[in-house]
């Protein structure tokens, strides 16, 4: 019998992995959840595909500022969070009004909220991505991130067991900026403050280099490479989709919390006694498919899943050395925790918040890239570069 050709191979991995996403598409465009699940499903294949084409990892960004004074990847944040605001700010001010309601992500930031915020940034180094990172990586077949992302859901729904006490810290008002200064002039503030902070990158990489790195290109749609820069524009429409089919951000970990939720609820920990799920019955009693967040995540690993069988580069590596083991664990602990106490991660509270015009946001990047400056000591500590 002729053998099968690498070729063969990864055409049937890509017909599968196609089939799998059409089939969650399809569980939500004739289930229980309504045709809105199936486009959430797409959106976030889309973003899964983005994701990994462009490397669009949040953790890396960070590190390479301190390590190898490099801002490119900051600066493709900065497009996406703009990108987003100029479609998002006037929604959220005058959806209502156009008849396609739309909210944001405006909450207090306390103490807890700092402490988790810090702590994300620290589990996301260690870990060896984000909240959006891990799921692109486990997408594209890392395993080590398949442990980080077990240890993440642990740490969320360890959280959610002692979220009212944390709640009981002091804390600011939440403060929107589209509701003080309008969303003309929440646009052209969050614009003025990431145009500081780009220059700020530009004067360090120049200061170390003496130029700017060049722009990657994109090599291929399909098969990619992508750049930066084109992963910001994609990943902008992610987040207008969204708003737009949603009616909110595009979030992540929320979801993260209720897997594990739902598996110790299975195993007969009583978690619907807990404060947190008290309000949350239903999503503990009804499939998981029927949760936005969920099916958006689950169409990220698959979107991943597929730009990496299209990029012939699906090939998981099952050896993993016992530092790899034990900083994915404590990484996803850290990040899971972190992220609820916090109100997300990198995509619900970082840039959910900013999109939102919501000051909680800023002041989780700032918290978080403390935290993420901590990780990147601790990591070259640890030798893991």
């Amino acid at each position: 019998m002729p053998m099968t050709t690498n070729v063969e191979k990864s055409s049937g991995l890509v017909a599968g992995i196609a089939a799998g996403l059409l089939a969650l598409v399809a569980f939500g465009a004739y289930g229980e959840a309504g045709p809105r699940q199936a486009v959430a499903v797409l959106i976030g294949g889309v973003a899964g595909l983005s994701l990994y084409h462009a490397s669009f990892g949040f953790t890396a960004a960070w590190r390479r500022i301190v390590t190898e004074r490099r801002g490119g990847g900051l600066r493709a944040q900065f497009v996406l969070i703009l990108l987003t605001s100029a479609v998002s700010f006037p929604l959220i001010a005058w959806g209502n009004q156009l008849g396609w309601p739309t909210g944001g992500f405006v909450f207090p930031f306390g103490v807890a909220a700092a402490l988790g915020a810090f702590m994300f940034g620290v589990g996301m180094q260690l870990g060896g991505g984000c909240g959006s990172g891990t799921l692109f990586t486990v997408g594209g077949g890392s395993t080590r991130m398949m442990i980080t992302l077990a240890a993440f859901v642990l740490g969320s729904v360890a959280a959610t067991a002692h979220l009212h006490l944390w709640g009981q810290l002091p804390k600011l008002p939440p403060m929107s900026l589209i509701r003080e200064f309008g969303p003309h002039g929440a646009f052209l503030l969050t614009a003025l403050v990431l145009g500081c902070l780009a220059f700020l990158t530009i004067r360090i990489e120049r200061g170390a280099h003496g130029e700017i790195a060049a722009p990657a290109r994109t090599v291929s749609v399909i098969r990619g490479p992508w750049s930066p820069m084109m992963g910001a524009i994609m990943l902008a429409l992610v987040g207008i989709a969204t708003f737009v089919v949603v009616g909110r951000p595009w979030g992540i970990t929320s979801a993260f919390a209720l897997w594990g939720a739902k598996i110790f609820h299975a195993a007969g920990i009583p978690v619907d006694t807990w404060h947190y799920w008290t309000w949350q019955r239903g999503a503990l009693e009804n499939s998981v498919l029927r949760d936005t967040t969920s099916v958006m995540d689950f169409g990220i690993i698959l979107g991943a899943m597929l730009a990496a069988a299209m990029a012939g580069k699906f090939a998981p590596v099952w050896r993993l050395s016992r530092r790899d083991v034990l900083t994915a664990i404590a990484g996803g602990l850290l990040m899971g925790y972190g992220a609820r106490l916090a109100y997300g991660c990198n995509i619900g509270a970082y840039l959910g918040g900013l999109v939102s015009g919501s000051l909680h946001g800023w002041l989780w990047l700032l918290f978080g890239f403390l935290g993420s400056l901590a990780g990147t000591r601790l990591r070259l500590r640890l030798g893991m570069g």
